[in-house]
């Protein structure tokens, strides 16, 4: 799995992002699990011919130490279909920006 890590969290940052997430994103089944949804506007054309399989989402994982952002583009309504795939160059650069952005706006690791 392709994904942006960031590890060695202090327990303070982990319990900042812990609220964040809890509080501003869909949390998934399993603990520290977090679905962000990529916007419409990013999605490449398979995405966007497949309207049953919309929306379309990626995975954050927060554990004690460390937090993956998932750089695969997939639905919550299938496990496996052609739209299900790694993110193009600007679904990556969303990606990477969503994480830098939340550790700048939660003042972390400074």
């Amino acid at each position: 799995m392709k994904q942006y890590v960031i590890d060695q969290l202090r327990e303070s940052d982990f319990l900042k992002l812990e609220d964040y997430l809890n509080h501003k994103c869909e949390a998934g089944e399993l603990p520290g699990i977090y679905w962000i949804p990529v916007p419409k506007s990013l999605l490449e054309k398979t995405q966007l011919d497949h309207l049953h399989c919309q929306p379309f989402y990626f995975a954050v994982n927060l554990d004690l130490n460390t937090i993956c952002f998932e750089l695969l583009i997939r639905t919550r309504s299938r496990l496996r279909c052609a739209c299900i795939q790694y993110a193009s160059q600007k679904q990556r650069d969303y990606i990477l920006d969503y994480a830098d952005g939340l550790f700048e706006k939660l003042n972390l690791m400074t």
